[in-house]
């Protein structure tokens, strides 16, 4: 959003972020959102390549199952290289992460859209949901053997008290660092996108302007890629921690 006022030219980068109600009025728990909306779309968009894209399973595939098929080699060989073959049983929970998040991303590029994963509230759903989950396997696996996770039993014994306070305290902030890296990408990327365009509307820096939001614009492409990479990546490592706690 940009205007021109008395005093020079005001935007606000940050508009593009609000929550706001797809048919007016107050927002209650039921109602449809624009945050709602771009989440169910990514969710759809997620059955339509995996459930659609690969019913046929053809010999030969076709260009959807294609990127099906290589999305899930993809994953699974990630899964099983970081988590182990142990891992492995819990790749569809990493695959549904990767894909949520790699679409809630890219549809975040489409013009006039809305970006879900730019906002902490659904981020640290989705971190507390992989920290839960690990945790809760830790503990199912090991019992009390998941503690040894913060026994860093490699270390001299004197030290070994106080790397396990700082061991505790890592592991309690990997929810924040989890949400945090993959929302502030975002907001950032598309703040600085709207940024530039607020410029546009000038005819002497309009040129640069566009140059500039054509090259975050790919930028952002990329990042959208990454962030869902290195969230899904981040998942596995945690997941080996639960399967293999001992140092």
């Amino acid at each position: 959003m940009a205007e021109s006022t008395e005093t020079g030219f005001v935007f606000h980068p940050l508009d593009q972020f609000q929550v706001k109600s797809l048919f007016g009025g107050d927002i209650g728990t039921l109602t449809l959102t624009n945050a709602s909306l771009w989440i169910m779309l990514a969710v759809v968009c997620v059955w339509l390549l995996m459930v659609v894209g690969a019913r046929k399973r053809e010999l030969i595939p076709g260009r959807m199952q294609s990127v099906a098929e290589m999305t899930y080699g993809f994953i699974h060989k990630m899964v099983e290289d970081v988590a182990g073959h142990d891992g492995v049983k819990y790749f569809p929970l990493v695959m549904t992460l990767f894909l949520f998040v790699l679409f809630a991303n890219a549809l975040a590029l489409i013009p006039m859209s809305f970006s879900p994963t730019s906002h902490i509230a659904v981020t640290v759903v989705l971190a507390l949901i992989v920290f839960v989950f690990v945790t809760g396997l830790g503990f199912v696996k090991h019992g009390a053997g998941f503690l040894g996770l913060f026994w860093i039993k490699s270390a001299p014994l004197a030290i070994r008290p106080v790397l396990a306070v700082i061991e505790v305290i890592s592991y309690f902030v990997r929810p924040v660092s989890h949400s945090i890296r993959l929302a502030g990408n975002l907001l950032a990327g598309h703040a600085v996108i709207k940024v530039f365009a607020a410029f546009a509307a000038s005819l002497l820096i309009a040129p640069v302007s566009i140059i500039a939001i054509s090259g975050m614009f790919a930028f952002e492409v990329m990042v959208a890629v990454i962030q869902a990479y290195v969230f899904t990546i981040l998942t596995c490592v945690y997941l080996k921690d639960a399967l293999h706690p001992a140092h």
